[in-house]
């Protein structure tokens, strides 16, 4: 076996889990941003979502399209954390994108990266290079620079997209565990996730108020063709999203798909400085994009030699044990 076509092909597939979860999570933040414009139900929003990706699979499973296994109860009950810290870390993201603008919004959760890689520390990953913590630390403190030059501040929105940066780092490092111990596809953990979140979201919307009122606001603009759309493109966009992100997290690793959230949010800042009520671009704002950009590519190289280094490691190994 030629050593250089297992790591291209390695490669390939990591390029192509992390350029999906870059392409659908831009969109997908537009996409919330719009309906939740018109919708302002975010749990219910998030039910949806849930319901269409659990169905899509069921279906897909017993058509034979979709190639998942069944309900397993001791795998549900491993996974019933990640579908926790999953829909807390959409849940707090949905309710601050009603008061926090697109721009602010993703600068916020550019700060996961690093929250990840100390929680990779002290959960026994082992320390990262050298490299990957400096290009970490530079994409933080970009972040940081960007926030300050334009701060509209909002407590209730900044708040829960703080504290959806928490649940969205350990979602991740639970997702990476959860792939690489358990076997699991992408597939069967974004069903398992789905369906496992199902009671607690119906629970929190009536808990909470949200039905039936959302429900009877849901049929008051069913007759609006443009609110349909958008809403069926969630749908969709959320499974996209699902299936893109568990992918890249087990193909990489949950750095890297942060780190991928991040280079893509410097084309959803660009693009919210004009769009969906656009924020008054500054000097500091464009610095901080620029010191962001800089330290994710910095990463990207690194992890690329890293990974690259490793395989052919790995393969150089197999072929002295045949000898």
């Amino acid at each position: 076996m030629d050593i250089g076509s297992v790591t291209d092909g390695s490669s390939f597939l990591s390029l192509f889990a992390a350029l999906s979860y870059g392409i659908a999570s831009m969109a997908m933040v537009f996409i919330n941003k719009a309906i939740l414009m018109q919708y302002a139900h975010s749990m219910t929003l998030l039910t949806f979502q849930q319901l269409a990706t659990a169905l899509l699979i069921h279906f897909g499973r017993r058509s034979g399209y979709a190639k998942a296994k069944g309900v397993d109860i001791p795998t549900a009950k491993r996974l019933l954390p990640v579908s926790l810290f999953y829909n807390a870390n959409v849940a707090f993201a949905l309710a601050s994108l009603k008061g926090v603008n697109i721009p602010m919004y993703i600068a916020i959760k550019r700060l996961t990266p690093l929250a990840v890689l100390v929680a990779g520390f002290f959960s026994g990953k082992g320390k990262p290079t050298t490299q990957v913590t400096l290009s970490v630390i530079l994409i933080a403190g970009g972040v940081i620079v960007a926030a300050i030059g334009d701060f509209s501040f909002d407590l209730p929105g900044y708040t829960m997209a703080l504290t959806s940066v928490f649940f969205q780092t350990m979602y991740l490092v639970l997702v990476e565990k959860s792939g690489a111990e358990e076997g699991l596809s992408s597939i069967e953990i974004m069903f398992y996730n789905s369906f496992l979140s199902l009671p607690f979201l119906l629970f929190l919307i009536i808990a909470t108020g949200e039905f039936p009122s959302s429900l009877a606001l849901l049929l008051a603009k069913s007759n609006s063709l443009s609110f349909l759309f958008i809403l069926v493109l969630s749908l969709v966009m959320g499974i996209a999203l699902n299936y893109t992100m568990f992918l890249c997290t087990i193909v990489n690793s949950a750095l890297t798909t942060t780190i991928v959230g991040v280079l893509k949010g410097v084309g959803s800042t660009t693009l919210g400085f004009v769009l969906l009520g656009g924020v008054q671009v500054h000097g500091l704002n464009v610095t901080g994009l620029v010191i962001n950009t800089a330290g994710g590519v910095w990463y990207s190289y690194a992890k690329y030699q890293q990974k690259r280094i490793k395989a052919v490691k790995v393969m150089s190994d197999l072929e002295s044990h045949r000898k």
